[in-house]
């Protein structure tokens, strides 16, 4: 499910698995889309990298840049890449700066267990560096295709 927001996108500055940092700044002009996921070479996290890889050349057509964000080192980004044959890029967030400046960085139970972690969410930034739409408490089945469809109807309109 997703929200329809207009409200400005925090700023960050991540380590990028490109080898170079991303900003805020840098996606000025196009939409782009961060989705942010709790952590590599995990079952769901792999299923919504690959299915965001599966759709990216469409997301690059419609000139959408498309990140993925954990608190993964660049390290494991890597790993990652390779193991999977990702082509989105990840940014590492080892810091939880961006994930805590978005909302993400949450407490979350597991096993009867509190702890703090990434909820699983996506958020459309427009050119303007509004954050457009938001999809919070993400379910990963067919959500990388709803979200293309929203860039669609971004960039139609």
């Amino acid at each position: 499910m997703s929200d329809t927001v207009l409200t400005p996108a925090p700023e960050f500055s991540l380590p990028s698995s490109t080898g170079e940092d991303v900003s805020s700044a840098d996606l000025r002009g196009n939409p782009a889309v961060l989705f942010f996921y709790p952590r590599d070479n995990t079952p769901g996290c792999t299923t919504e990298n690959l299915d965001f890889t599966a759709l990216y050349p469409e997301f690059q057509a419609l000139n959408c840049s498309v990140f993925g964000i954990s608190k993964d080192s660049m390290e494991s980004h890597g790993k990652f890449i390779s193991k999977k044959a990702l082509a989105v890029p990840l940014l590492s967030d080892e810091h939880s700066t961006a994930c805590e400046d978005f909302g993400v960085w949450v407490e979350k139970k597991m096993y009867g267990k509190v702890f703090m972690g990434i909820q699983r969410a996506t958020f459309l930034i427009d050119g303007d560096g509004q954050i457009v739409r938001e999809w919070r408490k993400v379910k990963v089945k067919e959500h990388a295709a709803e979200v293309l469809q929203a860039v669609k109807d971004l960039t139609a309109g």
